[in-house]
This record gives C-alpha cells, structure tokens and sequence, in this order.
C-alpha cells in the first residue's frame, strides 16, 4: 500500500462507526466535511442521486441509506434537530461516484469505497471464489486481525517494534515447527521488500490467519501480562494449529507451495476491474 492509499484509507476508516450488531456504517454530516462539501444541500443532492442510482440497481434503499436526524447545540447554547443519515460502505460508493468529480477527496473516496465494497463482495461469496480471490479475501481479514492482535499484545506487555517483532517470531516457530520470519522468508525465495504473508496459498494463509484471531482472543480471555508470557501464549497457539494440522494429516505450512501471484499483483488486477467514475 503506497503512502497515499494509506492516508487515504485512515482518512475514511478514523469515521467509520460499528454498531451493536457488529454493521459498519459511516454519517452523512461526517462524511460531509470529508467530501469537501461545504454546505449541506449541496452534500443532500449527491445524496438522493446516489438513492436514485440505488434504485434502479435494483438495490433497496433502506437497507442503504438510513435517516438519522440528530441534535445539534448552536452558539446559543440552545440544541437543535439537523437532517443526518446512516450509511453503509456501498451507500458511500455511490454518494462518491454521483459526487463532483472536481474534487481530488471525491476521488479518494471512488478508489477506497470502490476497492473496499469489492473486497466484502469476495468475503460474502467466499465459496464462489477462484483460489486467488480467496487469497485476497483472506488476506485482507489478515491485515485488520493483525491490528487487533497487535493491540492485545500491546496490552499484556509488547510494547516496542522490537518487543513486536519477537512476539511475531514466537508465533511463526510455533506454527512453522522452530522456523522464525526470516527463515520462512529464505524458503520461500523472497527479497527483503517482500511480504511473507503476500506470498502464501490459500491454506497457508488460512493457517495463518487462525493463529492470529485465536492467540488474539487468549490473550485477551486469559488477562496474558509481560510480554514473555505473551511470547509464549503466541508460540502455544502457533503449535497447536501446527498439531492439528499433522492430525488431519495435512501439509505443514512450510511445505506448502509458493503461488505464482503476489497479492500486490491479484490487487492490481482487481482494480483495473473496478468502475471508474465519469
């Protein structure tokens, strides 16, 4: 991900609001201001053209766009009611694809929702998939369950990028049998600028991904504290996907075929799939 890709994608992300029921969803009068759209009659319009183009998608408007009037306190001290609506991430993708193409935030905003809408699409037909859709569909859980599990490890102790690093290493040698990053990284054939996790197959990644929600989840339900236990509780739960690999008689992780294809090169394909805006 290029510099501006990620400015861009925390832009929108730091906005994104998660409801009760796990539904993500972004508000109109914060998105607003994010667009470049100073008055709100003018955002409103973008608004209703993107129902519109809902519509006659055959999408149902109301599961899309939900109104969500709040309230506001005026200079007066005094509170008044304002018009507001509750977006999905596709409601979002077509406010920016129906937005003044003029502005650079509107194009942002076309590349992210365009690229994160299809990204959900993958996960939701997960099943449906080609080996590198999956790849890519995985991956992406992979990125947003390392965060999280950066975080828990953060809280039982793992504080510096060093502390982090070796809290990685103890989860790879526990699931690759003793072998740490850069020792994957030597089998696989990678150069330094290389992602290890760019390069795995479906079930490696799977594997992968599996040893980060599960030692993300210990850490937390067990209140790990220091980060020699937290090391260690990364390294127990690499292990035991690596024994449960061996006891259905699977491929170890290690053993596993390097694809062709880097994620990087499946994500450039994908984009140029993607519409562009008029």
């Amino acid at each position: 991900m290029s510099d501006v890709e990620s400015v861009n994608e925390s832009l929108f992300e730091s906005i994104k609001h998660v409801n009760e029921y796990g539904q993500e969803y972004w508000t109109a009068r914060e998105l607003q201001p994010v667009l470049e759209y100073v008055e709100w009659r003018k955002f409103k319009a973008a608004i209703v053209k993107a129902m519109d183009a809902c519509e006659t998608s055959n999408g149902k408007v109301s599961d899309h766009f939900v109104g969500a009037a709040k309230m506001v306190q005026l200079g007066s001290g005094a509170k008044r009611e304002v018009e507001d609506f509750h977006l999905s991430r596709y409601a979002c993708y077509l406010i920016a694809m129906n937005g003044d193409p003029r502005k650079k935030a509107i194009a942002l905003a076309q590349t992210y929702f365009a690229v994160k809408t299809r990204q959900q699409e993958l996960i939701e037909n997960y099943e449906s998939l080609t080996d590198d859709q999956k790849r890519l569909a995985i991956r992406q859980e992979m990125k947003k369950h390392n965060k999280t599990l950066a975080d828990a490890a953060h809280d039982a102790g793992v504080i510096t990028n060093l502390d982090y690093g070796v809290f990685t290493n103890y989860g790879y040698m526990g699931l690759y049998g003793g072998m740490k990053a850069k020792d994957i990284h030597k089998k696989k054939g990678l150069k330094k600028s290389q992602n290890i996790l760019d390069h795995m197959g479906v079930e490696e990644l799977a594997a992968n991904l599996f040893r980060a929600t599960q030692t993300k989840a210990k850490l937390r339900r067990d209140n790990v504290q220091g980060k020699e236990n937290a090391n260690l509780t990364h390294y127990a739960v690499g292990k035991k996907v690596r024994d449960t690999i061996k006891d259905l008689g699977g491929t170890m992780p290690e053993n596993l075929p390097t694809p062709d294809k880097s994620i990087k090169q499946i994500e450039r394909e994908q984009k140029k799939k993607l519409p562009r805006g008029e």
